[in-house]
């Protein structure tokens, strides 16, 4: 059956994952076509207005460095940054930005709007076409029929979402907007595994009615950082966050009030994020803890809404004023929003490979939360990416493959494809085997080349990039050679870089040793070159452990691969060996229940089957 295809790639989702997918495919000169339920929703910040935090951070600038717009927008939107972690290594510094929640959604619909060959269309979604095995389309509500050879499903919570407050419960996507149920059957149909979460978001209330001398004040940092490489946004602190704590008060209220909750009355059965609990959660899995931390956060410029960071619920109204009243400076607060938790499905993620594309249905792309992942950041890393790969897969080329020894966004795909989640997954710089290499602050470096080669960077950001590095490289060079000039303390001759290696020294100290900063020598490129000099020694043992990690994952294994013809491995082993279908040997060694003699069997295998089929 033959098809007119209107767009070359069809976006259904225009969240942060829908966002960079059909961004980054219009950049490379495709034609697509991006859905979204509401208009005014594109971009939404649906939980807290806020980009970065450990590892989300370092996801966000690596989108950035790929050629995204997450970075950017948050940027131009952020009212309050901080470099989170600065007390702890430099692999885990994370930068962090609250945002002005409609500026935001603002600047992600212009670039939408403003990109060339890219459209918005306002439907909902219910149906994929199907021809000969492969995706060609989709439907919407009222039947009407768009034609692409590839789609990307970035569907957020929508998929049969229900909203749940108390006992009672209703359909929707997010607060005030539809679910979208009849897509989530029709995957079903078609053979996918869908499976369900569960999330929730806190109250907010108006920063009018709280007693701040109650409340500690957070003010952003002096030097703010924020996540887009070489454009020159200026970054300004507009305003201050506030910490405060929940009471004895708060864990009584929440205990005797258990039965009416949906998460504890049995209403939900979607299994919810283990690292961003609802309060009830809180209290019941640490009863030994007198108190949690309460952030207080503004939702804009323009607003005295204010996002209540750990007070998560599915209580009914009532006990959630109770509780905001139980925390101190909140007593009179005036709530402008009811919490609520959402139930919604999801993509079992063992039925994608490491480029996003559904084995099982030629064409067909997920991105963000429908592959169980939670977070704005995550879902912008797995838009780009899908959005890279369909435009490669129209092209006839092979799709882009992040290692983990690459990025964050190579860790997150890894862990979906190859170990899945029963949980919503969220980043963290614990999941990073490699993490001191793949700092927040040389994401540019890492995969600006990547960037420029697919065509995602313009002429003047590339420019200023390998400018930067040529700075980096004759500085680092100079260090190295070149002595200090004054002796002080010093009683012997010593180069610039062995004395910067020193715990006290720090590059701004080394022209009190002679060194002459020159002009074109940002802080940005001082601080790499000390920390690259600084963990010289670290760094070169995991550049180590990197090549061995590489030589697995060099062992390529044909997709084709018979493994139930494979007796020296595991019949466990082989069932899931051949339900992954990993790319390489490094890839089925991380798979969960894969051990050291079944891999060893199947190297030994492979070296006398290199097809992937035993020889007759």
């Amino acid at each position: 059956m033959e098809f007119t295809s209107a767009w070359d790639i069809i976006v259904v989702g225009a969240g942060h994952a829908g966002i960079e997918a059909a961004l980054v495919a219009a950049r490379r000169g495709l034609k697509v076509a991006i859905f979204t339920i509401k208009l005014e929703a594109i971009g939404r910040m649906s939980c807290n207005p806020s980009i970065g935090g450990p590892a989300k951070g370092h996801l966000a600038r690596e989108v950035d460095a790929l050629g995204g717009e997450i970075g950017r927008a948050a940027d131009l939107s952020g009212i309050h940054y901080r470099m989170l972690n600065r007390s702890k290594g430099p692999a885990v510094w994370a930068p962090r930005a609250q945002n002005d929640r409609e500026a935001y959604h603002r600047i992600m619909r212009e670039a939408l709007e403003n990109q060339p060959g890219l459209q918005i269309i306002e439907a909902s979604i219910n149906e994929l076409i199907i021809s000969d095995g492969k995706v060609c389309g989709v439907i919407s509500q009222i039947g009407h029929k768009y034609y692409a050879p590839a789609v990307i499903l970035a569907t957020g919570t929508f998929l049969r979402g229900k909203i749940h407050v108390g006992k009672i419960s209703y359909p929707g996507g997010r607060s005030g907007e539809p679910s979208a149920d009849e897509l989530s059957l029709n995957l079903g149909a078609l053979g996918l595994q869908v499976m369900r979460f569960k999330t929730g978001t806190p109250p907010r209330v108006d920063m009018r009615s709280l007693d701040f001398s109650c409340l500690e004040a957070q003010a952003g940092d002096e030097d703010p950082q924020g996540f887009s490489y070489y454009r020159d946004i200026a970054l300004r602190n507009q305003v201050s966050c506030y910490l405060t704590h929940t009471t004895p008060e708060t864990s009584r209220i929440i205990q005797d009030n258990l039965s009416e909750s949906a998460l504890y009355s049995g209403i939900i059965t979607g299994i919810g994020p283990r690292y961003c609990p609802s309060i009830e959660d809180k209290i019941v899995k640490f009863p030994q803890r007198d108190s949690h931390h309460v952030f207080i956060e503004p939702e804009g410029i323009n607003t005295h809404e204010a996002y209540v960071n750990g007070i998560s619920t599915s209580l009914p109204p009532h006990i959630q004023e109770q509780i905001v009243h139980s925390i101190p400076g909140m007593e009179k607060a005036v709530l402008l929003r009811y919490a609520y938790a959402i139930e919604y499905d999801y993509v079992n993620p063992e039925e994608i490979d490491a480029s996003l594309a559904v084995k099982k249905l030629p064409g067909l792309y997920l991105a963000g939360q429908i592959n169980g992942t939670s977070g704005y950041e995550e879902a912008a890393a797995q838009g780009i990416m899908a959005g890279i790969n369909a435009s490669l897969f129209l092209e006839g080329k092979d799709p882009l493959i992040l290692s983990r020894s690459d990025a964050y966004i190579g860790v997150l795909i890894d862990d979906l494809v190859t170990r899945g989640t029963n949980e919503p997954y969220r980043m963290f710089t614990s999941r990073a085997e490699y993490r001191l290499l793949l700092r927040q602050d040389n994401a540019d470096e890492r995969l600006m080349p990547v960037a420029h080669k697919l065509g995602l960077l313009s002429e003047a950001r590339w420019q200023r990039f390998t400018t930067m590095l040529e700075v980096k490289a004759r500085e680092t060079e100079k260090l190295k050679a070149q002595n200090c000039t004054i002796a002080g303390e010093i009683k012997e001759p010593v180069r610039f870089a062995q004395l910067l290696k020193r715990p006290e020294i720090n590059f701004c100290n080394l022209p009190d040793y002679g060194y002459n900063i020159p002009e074109d020598l940002s802080k940005d490129i001082q601080q790499r070159i000390e920390l690259e000099i600084k963990y010289e020694g670290y760094l070169k043992r995991m550049e180590e452990e990197m090549q061995r990690f590489r030589q697995a994952e060099d062992m390529n294994l044909p997709e084709e691969t018979d493994y139930f013809a494979i007796p020296s491995v595991a019949w466990e082993a082989r069932e899931k060996l051949a339900r992954i279908k990993p790319r390489s040997i490094g890839q089925a060694m991380r798979i969960p229940g894969i051990n050291y003699s079944d891999s060893s069997a199947l190297m030994i295998w492979l070296r006398k089957n290199p097809t992937g089929k035993e020889h007759e």
